[in-house]
């Protein structure tokens, strides 16, 4: 299986070669800038010290930023499970789009189609674990809003690539803004660390509480980001634990 990439390299990686069983994450990105151009500008710029992997252009045309066995600057201060600093261990994916500052828009059909035989390609070749795909978000929940609501998660999942619940969605809908009890909202961020979220429940003030929410909500209930543990986020939490055992 190959894949067709225009190179455009970035001066921004480690010059250290990683060893290919160290890469075990996929991590997906937006731009958050109104211009495409000046998206690529940025990622090949020494000055901006970011870069990717790889950039999903508007129309679905794939760019080589950063060979994958160099360590690209994407992710920053990241955790996943006992994995921390998650540039060290993942290829990073940038995909162009506006973001929640410019207007956010949905992705193109071409931009997933990539997103999904880029995902298959580097599944099989580092034999990526379905739970390691993961959401700018997820890993840096308390500072990041990328890839967002409008990510197709549940699409990919069906295509495996990424997690997602197995619930019926009709049925959750219906319970949505039920509030929980206290005992019920320590239970679902227990279960969010059992998924992969970072751990430290100290940092769980009332705050981050609601950013982690949030971070929960744009992956696996994206009709409603509104950062409140209800009845439907906490099933959907259990669901999930139970599932990636």
């Amino acid at each position: 299986m190959s894949i067709n990439t225009t190179l455009n390299y970035s001066p921004n990686f480690d010059k250290k070669k990683r060893k290919f069983k160290q890469i075990k994450f996929i991590i997906f990105h937006y731009t958050g800038m109104k211009n495409e151009k000046d998206a690529i500008k940025r990622l090949t710029n020494i000055k901006s010290k970011v870069s990717s992997h790889y950039f999903i252009k508007n129309n679905g045309e794939l760019i080589t930023l950063v060979p994958e066995l160099y360590t690209s600057w994407h992710a920053g201060l990241s955790s996943w499970k006992n994995y921390k600093s998650i540039n060290k261990y993942s290829i990073g994916v940038e995909i162009s789009n506006p973001g929640h500052d410019n207007k956010y828009k949905k992705f193109s059909k071409t931009q997933i189609q990539s997103i999904l035989k880029l995902s298959k390609y580097l599944i099989k070749k580092y034999k990526i674990k379905i739970n390691f795909i993961l959401g700018h978000s997820d890993i840096a929940p308390y500072r990041k809003k990328d890839p967002g609501e409008k990510f197709p998660w549940r699409y990919l999942s069906k295509n495996k690539v990424g997690v997602w619940h197995d619930l019926n969605e009709k049925k959750l809908s219906k319970i949505r803004g039920t509030i929980v009890d206290k005992y019920n909202e320590n239970s679902f961020l227990k279960n969010l660390y059992k998924i992969g979220y970072p751990r430290d429940f100290s940092k769980y003030n009332l705050k981050n509480t609601k950013l982690i929410t949030k971070a929960f909500q744009r992956r696996f209930r994206q009709q409603l980001i509104d950062g409140v543990i209800d009845k439907e986020c906490l099933l959907i939490s259990k669901n999930l634990t139970k599932n990636l055992k």
